[in-house]
């Protein structure tokens, strides 16, 4: 689904990854733990193509096409979507337009019906796109326009921060059935790559591997209970120098 080769990016002229390489078979679910400001965010946003986000090494295939020189949009229509941690705003842009206008290019839909899985209401959809939305209301929208798009390739910035409790079994709920995690692993078609700070969403998701970033690399690779029960007994840095760099799986 998605190969990363010896990937180097800048953005403003300063390099953020470096020699970056990662592998998501068909059906496979990654997460991507790192300290803020390691690089998962532009990670992600290089992976989409943003514009500032400069590939100056290295190439992304996604479903066997190169598409490091493709822009945004193109990625997308191959089958990308994401979920963003701090969405902008958009003033005059109703969350129930984009759901729907979603829901019409892949053939149509019931966008309430949709919002309902979430427990947003009929009155949500009518808010301007992420104008006032709390914490865990701009985690939803992005799930739903996620439900609606439908992409092959999932992409969750942060899924699980700032969000409560029961908000975080929720969302993690819904994000496993995109991910088609209750199929057999030889019957799923989605692919996903999770960031997790804290990996509450691991809870509800069980990812194939996991992966750490530590100054725009990943510094080592492996079986993601291990990996993550390491993180939280020696941090990141300790989980690099007990795996010492090497994929551990």
């Amino acid at each position: 689904m998605l190969e990363i080769q010896n990937l180097s990016a800048e953005v403003s002229g300063k390099r953020i990854l470096n020699d970056l390489n990662i592998h998501i078979g068909d059906g496979e679910v990654h997460v991507l733990f790192g300290a803020n400001g390691s690089g998962k965010t532009t990670l992600f946003l290089t992976i989409l193509g943003f514009p500032g986000y400069d590939v100056v090494e290295g190439k992304i295939y996604f479903k066997g096409v190169d598409v490091t020189e493709l822009d945004t949009e193109k990625r997308v229509k191959l089958g990308m979507g994401v979920s963003f941690q701090h969405p902008p705003e958009i003033r005059g842009v109703k969350l129930g337009d984009v759901v729907e206008h979603l829901l019409k290019r892949r053939g149509g839909g019931d966008a309430l019906a949709l919002a309902e899985q979430l427990n947003l209401s009929e009155e949500f959809l009518s808010r301007d796109l992420n104008l006032g939305f709390s914490g865990g209301e701009v985690k939803r929208s992005e799930i739903l326009q996620l439900l609606a798009q439908n992409p092959d390739f999932f992409m969750f910035d942060e899924p699980d921060s700032g969000v409560d409790v029961e908000n975080v079994e929720l969302l993690g709920k819904i994000t496993n059935e995109m991910l088609e995690r209750e199929k057999r692993p030889s019957e799923r078609k989605k692919s996903g790559l999770i960031i997790s700070h804290i990996g509450y969403i691991l809870n509800y998701i069980k990812a194939d591997r996991a992966h750490v970033m530590l100054n725009g690399r990943i510094a080592c690779s492996g079986i993601t209970e291990e990996i993550y029960d390491h993180i939280l007994t020696e941090g990141f840095e300790g989980c690099v120098a007990r795996c010492g760099g090497r994929d551990t799986a």
